[in-house]
């Protein structure tokens, strides 16, 4: 029998597994380390390893490198969301949720709302890290925020791709390594780390449509200059796209299922 809940109650019940998935992320040594660990580790391995080779300095590095590691960090934390879904379906909390007196959507509505604050919190120890490595923004808090936010919302579209395979995919082990996977190569063949230029003649073309690469060079470009470039709105309508398209899937699916 389906429960009738009010719009108040759909929405308390929203931000309680809002709270929930929050609270897991942080009890979690596996999803905390997507979120915090991560930006931390490569923002500090690229940035000291590779800095004088490519820019002649770690400071002359940053500002290249800050861009590609606050996209790959976002996405990286973006892909958890897929596996925590599976995780909680194979474990039998879904199960529950079924009987107890809430919205059946709140618990997929809380894993994606909770995945916005999970991607806010892995920019914003990207750029605290290079913001501590002498990295300085050339631009205003404003911009840097605009930047930011155009990062998480690209994540978070893809969130729901990775929600969408979270629910068609049966192990969570399998979803982890199939992202990390696919996340790494799109990441490492584009613009992230790299100037595109130093590339082989084949793999240029690869790199430059990319949509990592796309995403890089719109937030590269607000970073360097404060402005609000076309390339920054194609990404932005890109992302609008992909949620249109894979968030009525993605409750489709989850709806199905339940």
């Amino acid at each position: 029998m389906k429960l009738s809940v009010t719009k108040n109650q759909v929405i308390s019940n929203v931000l309680t597994m809002t709270y929930r998935n929050l609270l897991k992320t942080l009890h979690n040594s596996d999803n905390l380390s997507d979120v915090i660990i991560q930006p931390v580790i490569f923002t500090l391995l690229f940035g000291y390893l590779f800095g004088g080779v490519i820019a002649g300095s770690v400071h002359a590095y940053l500002p290249m490198l800050v861009s590609g590691i606050l996209v790959q960090s976002i996405l990286n934390a973006a892909s958890g969301s897929g596996q925590q879904l599976r995780e909680d379906i194979n474990g039998g909390i879904f199960d529950r949720f079924k009987v107890l007196p809430i919205s059946p959507i709140a618990p997929l509505a809380g894993q994606l709302l909770g995945d916005i604050f999970r991607l806010l919190i892995s920019g914003v120890m990207t750029l605290t890290t290079s913001f501590l490595m002498g990295w300085r923004p050339s631009v205003n808090i404003f911009m840097l925020g605009i930047a930011t936010l155009l990062a998480i919302f690209i994540g978070w579209s893809i969130s729901w791709v990775f929600a969408l395979v979270g629910l068609l995919v049966k192990k969570a082990e399998l979803i982890g390594s199939l992202s990390m996977i696919i996340i790494l190569v799109m990441t490492f063949l584009s613009n992230a780390f790299i100037p595109i230029k130093t590339l082989p003649t084949f793999l240029q073309p690869v790199v430059r449509i990319n949509p990592v690469s796309l995403t890089i060079t719109a937030i590269r470009t607000i970073l360097k200059t404060g402005n609000w470039s076309n390339n920054a709105t194609m990404v932005f309508i890109s992302g609008v796209v992909i949620i249109m398209f894979f968030m009525p899937i993605t409750v489709f699916v989850y709806q199905r299922r339940s």
